[in-house]
């Protein structure tokens, strides 16, 4: 079976998403209150996906450089037109993109580009690892039954 991104890896999500104005401070706020690496930079209160910020972002290109994170906006640091993920796309190709780009987070978007999941490596492994589960149980189950 092809596990995909929706509903697959996730199911629902709550979309975190910045004004390609706010601040590096903002998103970074934002990232330490939600517990997260990477938000979804639009280009204004809609959802429609412009660019992506993530931790690594932050930090080469705005602490390393020695940029104020107050003063410094997302338009100026954020990766702009990122690789991105459809809802239907497949865990492996999601794996494989991440792998070759050696990126650890995706925006998932509509036809639209409007933002409905960011994807984490975290989140395919944690897929992978229950999809394993189960195959490991349905072996079991086919090896230790009466029949078998």
């Amino acid at each position: 079976m092809q596990r995909r991104i929706i509903p697959d890896v996730v199911n629902h999500q709550d979309i975190v998403a910045l004004s390609k104005t706010k601040s590096v401070h903002d998103a970074v706020q934002l990232m330490s209150s939600r517990k997260i690496a990477a938000i979804a930079v639009t280009e204004g209160n809609n959802k429609k996906l412009i660019g992506i910020i993530s931790e690594r972002d932050i930090t080469h290109r705005v602490l390393a450089c020695g940029l104020n994170p107050q003063a410094t906006l997302l338009s100026d640091v954020m990766t702009s037109n990122p690789e991105c993920l459809r809802p239907n796309d497949s865990c492996h190709d999601a794996i494989d993109l991440m792998l070759n780009r050696n990126i650890r987070h995706l925006p998932v978007v509509t036809e639209d580009n409007t933002v409905v999941a960011m994807v984490s490596m975290r989140n395919l492994l944690e897929a992978a690892v229950k999809e394993l589960g189960l195959k490991i149980d349905a072996e079991r189950d086919d090896a230790f039954s009466p029949e078998g």
